[in-house]
């Protein structure tokens, strides 16, 4: 499991070794990381290291001092160092140590601003070590011209350079992910001790790149992560797998309550991602002509026209491919979240719902839905009072933000859905899956994404001892089962896709493929495998 960090995190575990005299050790470990991943990027490239360019951009605080050693040492292995100081003036003992390594330094300034830009876009390797995780708000001045300059001429060169930022993207918060143009947009992000929150949140994200960690000693003072990001391997651990003597009931029921005359295919994408992702039995409730077309894709699900109270499940799914006008599907929607079970709403659920709900209703908007989720909230007399609710924009410029502030109003989990998935529990636990493809962003995908999540809900549920064991307070364990499946419709989605176009329905034909071949990593080392299976997508 990946563990990330607010930079007041990581700030707060290196001051004791600061106040012992040991800085001076921690900027050498992250300086020394930082040269020697650049080395091996450059070698995984097929790149030259002698006599290869490398271009520091290095403002006047730690971040640049990081920036500034590492260059030194790729000096020692032959290559030719420039550093461009964005603010005139940077750390001492790192910028003597790169005189001394034969590395030439220029002094940004507004009027030559255009012309280093030009320079160091034509460099083998650009180091971003202007801002560093304590910084605020963008680049600003020249410092944002030479950023702008190089970023237009990346893009114009035919071999654009390897950018790599040290420790975080220079204009990225590394509390929240906000990013605040212009930004560099990182090939790999070597960042120290751990990695930060605002890598693994939109839109900081996106400018993140690859992302490598380089341990500095003070890992052991970390506290609690701030968000948490799960991998294969803690699938193999978590995921169900049924017993010898399982039975359909006790592998859990899935009660579903979706689709419409408008979308009757929303239904029937929700139960093929629930039944792919091992409920034991999926009971659907909805419109006739919907049931029929259900019971035409999905022969395994049982269809009805009745109530809520009548249906024997341990968790629901509710709200896709429901409109406004679905009168008795949003009264059954409402009823499953009164039920006091476990529930995944979705989509056309969303505005029907009380205002506040209980962590063990995960909510799945993307963007748009929140805004407006939190548009209603900010105009119900029941909801506490809080500032002008976002809009679409505003919800994508801070994901994680927006997400937690949900998750408190609601007192439900949040899942919120885009490139980077982010999960918020109404109390602590938090988490970001970014395991698909682009290719998943294609109508139903969410349909598919419900269904995985709400047949986990009705395997996982009441397993609280799983969780445990896991070092997951049971009390988070809707957040976790929402990441969960999250990651598994991310994997599905890049198993389906192969690198191309998919179709929503191709994701929950991969599910069952992906699960088994995540299994095999809980399997002892030594244990024979069967000579067809290959390794994860």
């Amino acid at each position: 499991m990946i563990s990330a960090y607010t930079g007041t995190q990581i700030r707060a575990a290196e001051q004791p070794f600061l106040a012992a005299g040991m800085g001076d050790v921690l900027m050498q470990r992250a300086s020394h990381g930082l040269a020697n991943a650049v080395v091996r990027e450059l070698q995984a490239r097929s790149r030259r290291l002698y006599g290869a360019s490398v271009a520091v951009l290095a403002g006047k605080g730690n971040n640049g001092g990081d920036g500034l050693f590492a260059a030194s040492f790729l000096a020692a292995r032959g290559m030719r160092t420039t550093a461009i100081l964005t603010a005139g003036t940077a750390h001492a003992e790192a910028l003597a140590a790169f005189e001394r390594a034969g590395g030439r330094v220029h002094l940004l300034a507004d009027s030559n601003a255009s012309q280093l830009a030009a320079h160091v876009a034509g460099a083998d390797v650009v180091i971003d070590a202007i801002l560093g995780t304590g910084a605020r708000g963008g680049l600003r001045g020249a410092a944002a011209g030479l950023v702008r300059g190089l970023s237009r001429g990346r893009l114009a060169s035919g071999m654009p350079g390897i950018v790599v930022a040290c420790d975080i993207p220079s204009g990225v918060d590394a509390d929240t992910g906000e990013a605040h143009a212009p930004v560099l947009s990182a090939d790999l992000t070597v960042t120290f001790a751990a990695a930060k929150v605002g890598l693994l949140a939109d839109p900081g994200a996106d400018h993140a790149g690859r992302i490598h960690v380089v341990p500095i000693g003070i890992e052991d003072e970390l506290p609690w992560p701030a968000i948490r990001r799960f991998e294969p391997v803690d699938l193999a651990r978590l995921l169900p797998q049924p017993g010898r003597r399982s039975h359909k009931y006790s592998r859990g029921v899935l009660g579903v309550v979706a689709g419409s005359a408008d979308y009757p295919g929303a239904a029937v994408l929700a139960c093929r991602g629930a039944l792919a992702a091992g409920a034991g039995m999926v009971r659907y409730l909805g419109p006739p002509e919907v049931a029929d077309l259900v019971r035409q894709s999905c022969p395994e699900v049982v269809c009805s026209t009745g109530s809520v109270a009548e249906t024997h499940v341990q968790a629901w799914l509710v709200g896709s491919g429901m409109g406004p006008g679905d009168t008795e599907q949003l009264r059954r929607a409402r009823d499953a979240v009164e039920s006091g079970l476990p529930v995944i709403a979705d989509a056309g659920a969303l505005p029907a719902l009380p205002a506040v709900l209980a962590p063990q209703v995960i909510l799945t908007p993307h963007a748009g839905e929140l805004a407006v989720l939190l548009q209603r909230l900010a105009s119900s007399p029941d909801s506490p009072d809080f500032d002008p609710a976002p809009d679409r924009t505003a919800v994508e410029s801070s994901t994680l933000g927006a997400a937690r502030h949900a998750a408190v109003l609601t007192e439900a989990t949040v899942l919120l859905k885009g490139a980077t998935t982010l999960v918020a529990s109404p109390f602590q636990d938090f988490y970001s899956q970014a395991d698909g493809t682009a290719w998943l962003a294609t109508a139903g995908s969410g349909d598919v994404l419900a269904g995985i999540i709400g047949a986990l809900l009705a395997q996982l549920g009441s397993d609280v001892g799983r969780f445990r064991d896991a070092g997951i307070d049971p009390d988070e364990r809707w957040a976790a089962i929402a990441a969960l499946g999250a990651s598994l419709h991310g994997l599905a989605g890049a198993a389906a896709s192969g690198g191309g176009p998919l179709t929503a329905g191709r994701i929950s034909d991969a599910v069952p493929d992906v699960w088994y071949k995540v299994s095999l990593l809980s399997k002892p080392a030594g244990r024979k495998r069967n000579s067809h299976t290959h390794p994860l997508p």
